[in-house]
């Protein structure tokens, strides 16, 4: 059985539970990130996030980019 990890969101400091070995019931699996959004995501962070941060991070991924494209 794999062991999952208690961490603590880098950006919000709430504890979550990784399930990395088992990452289809991970919390995080509930965001679908684009690959722009995890390289978007992954500039600022290196470790795991809690999926309403991971949420967060792909709206402001989006007004990021809405900015650039009208400039």
């Amino acid at each position: 059985m794999c062991k999952h990890e208690e961490k603590h969101c880098p950006r919000c400091h709430v504890a979550f539970e990784c399930k990395a070995g088992t990452i289809m019931q991970c919390q995080c699996s509930t965001i679908q990130l684009s690959v722009e959004e995890r390289a978007y995501v992954e500039s600022r962070f290196e470790d795991c996030l809690c999926a309403g941060c991971l949420a967060a991070l792909q709206n402001e991924y989006v007004l990021f980019k809405e900015k650039h494209i009208y400039r």
